[in-house]
């Protein structure tokens, strides 16, 4: 009995812990104070350049010092450290450790980069590559430790290594499209891992393969508690039916999961994500439909001839429905939640990037409600990347020219 009691009590609290961190969210946002407008009052902008002339920028991350980790696709992980200094850790050529079986080719290479919650007593860090290691090459994410000064950098651990790569091209689109990449640890000490569709018709509804999905799994790449995959699908699936979500972000006050996804030609798309959720993304064709390489997500895929929707409600009734969808599709990509009285009437306020249009959109958000939304008028039109919010409280945001700004609220 003793035995089994011991077996039992561990079980029954790691349970228990779950239902409290899933739970927080609706019962801490049953305020009756009404949000507050955005355009109540503002933050005046100003943008400086931390850094320029990096080569295509893909992901930004703080460490407790302050010190910058960044992601460059074709270069791989370096870190900015508080005195200026540039350090290349981990990458195909000249870093400290060499990484020879990460490349990049098309839309992928080195992506996201998270930093473990207990980094200042395990150093530990984690990114997402493209990696040819096995044959067909994968997407994979892999575990390193930094020491104090990154002068080494050691103990890689590859901790998930099956994440799928669009490893031919096809008439939708070439090598490496749509792998996803976002990596961001979750309030409940979880890393979250968005991939993508790969332009692949039967892959984002697939509950055994990883593509389409966002994956939720503990440090060593094993599935999460309480991910409520649907019966039969892997275990590491937190959410599925996706199209290539390259943004995830958790409310500060709820815990509360939301992804920024591309759409096709139509519905960009910020979505509030819960355990087992079907995002509806469905783009192989039904019967009686040709679409070519079987991949129907620019087209229709249904008899009646009308665009395959992101979200596919008549297909997928208990699908997660999208808290924002945009009527055209602009590129959606990065997304975080600003935090701090110095955002005035944007405190608490979710920021997503848009690539191909360029700007900054600011989303006031309860539960599945979207309540206002506006564009950051003040800052120059670039291709957004990666958006976090630093240490020292300012806006951090990488762009595809090369340059990492500072976007500091006016006192």
């Amino acid at each position: 009995m003793r035995q089994q009691l011991q077996l039992i009590f561990p079980a029954l609290a790691i349970f228990l812990a779950f239902v409290l961190v899933s739970n927080c969210g609706p019962a801490n946002s049953q305020s009756t104070t009404p949000p507050q407008s955005l355009s109540a009052d503002p933050p005046q902008l100003s943008k400086t350049n931390l850094m320029m002339g990096l080569s295509q920028p893909w992901d930004l991350a703080f460490v407790p010092n302050g010190d910058l980790l960044f992601t460059e696709r074709c270069i791989g992980l370096s870190v900015r450290k508080t005195d200026g200094q540039t350090v290349r850790l981990f990458g195909p050529a000249g870093a400290i450790l060499a990484a020879p079986d990460m490349f990049c080719e098309g839309q992928s290479g080195a992506h996201g980069i998270a930093i473990d919650p207990d980094f200042q007593s395990n150093r530990m860090i984690y990114l997402f590559m493209a990696s040819n290691i096995s044959n067909p090459r994968t997407n994979r994410v892999v575990r390193l430790t930094v020491n104090s000064d990154y002068s080494v950098v050691n103990n890689r651990v590859d901790i998930i290594t099956d994440i799928p790569f669009k490893h031919q091209s096809n008439s939708h689109g070439g090598i490496g499209a749509h792998s996803g990449g976002r990596l961001r640890f979750g309030p409940d000490g979880y890393l979250y891992v968005t991939t993508g569709d790969n332009h692949n018709g039967p892959l984002p509804q697939d509950l055994q393969r990883l593509g389409g999905k966002v994956l939720r799994v503990d440090r060593n790449g094993q599935a999460a508690a309480g991910n409520n995959t649907p019966f039969g699908g892997d275990a590491r699936i937190f959410t599925y039916g996706h199209r290539n979500v390259q943004g995830i972000c958790f409310h500060p006050d709820t815990g509360q999961a939301y992804t920024a996804e591309h759409g096709p030609n139509h519905s960009d798309e910020v979505t509030l994500i819960s355990a087992g959720g079907n995002a509806g993304w469905d783009p192989k064709p039904d019967a009686g439909v040709n679409c070519a390489d079987n991949y129907c997500g620019y087209g229709s895929n249904n008899t009646a001839g009308t665009p395959t929707s992101m979200t596919d409600l008549n297909k997928f009734p208990n699908a997660m429905k999208p808290v924002l969808s945009m009527n055209d599709s602009q590129g959606m990509g990065p997304c975080g939640f600003l935090v701090g009285s110095q955002w005035k009437s944007w405190d608490r306020a979710l920021v997503v990037g848009i690539m191909g249009g360029a700007r900054l959109e600011v989303l006031q958000v309860a539960n599945e409600n979207l309540i206002e939304q506006m564009t950051a008028g003040q800052l120059p039109a670039a291709r957004l990347r990666s958006t976090v919010q630093g240490p020292d409280g300012n806006l951090y945001i990488a762009t595809d020219a090369g340059e990492i700004w500072v976007v500091t609220p006016a006192p």
